[in-house]
């Protein structure tokens, strides 16, 4: 029977690592980039309400132009042409 307390090997084969990398550095990268993805979400939505006011003044009333409307003369006129 085997002895029940074995001693574990300096260099287990589960660490795969070829190069240890610091947690600080790790904590580093991930601050940065939930930081750059905050900054980017907010511009964005800067961005975009902008060009959504911009849009909304090319739909205005008074920037487009003046239809002309036929009058109602006209429009009988010529239902009692289709009419006939």
């Amino acid at each position: 029977m085997p002895p029940t307390n074995q001693q574990s090997s300096p260099n287990p084969a589960s660490n795969l690592d070829l190069f240890p990398i610091p947690q600080s550095l790790l904590l580093q990268i991930g601050t940065a980039s939930i930081l750059l993805l905050l900054i980017t979400g907010k511009t964005t939505v800067r961005a975009l309400e902008a060009i959504g006011e911009a849009s909304e003044e090319l739909f205005r009333g008074d920037r487009l132009p003046n239809l002309d409307f036929p009058d109602e003369r006209e429009i009988n006129q010529d239902e009692k042409i289709y009419t006939k």
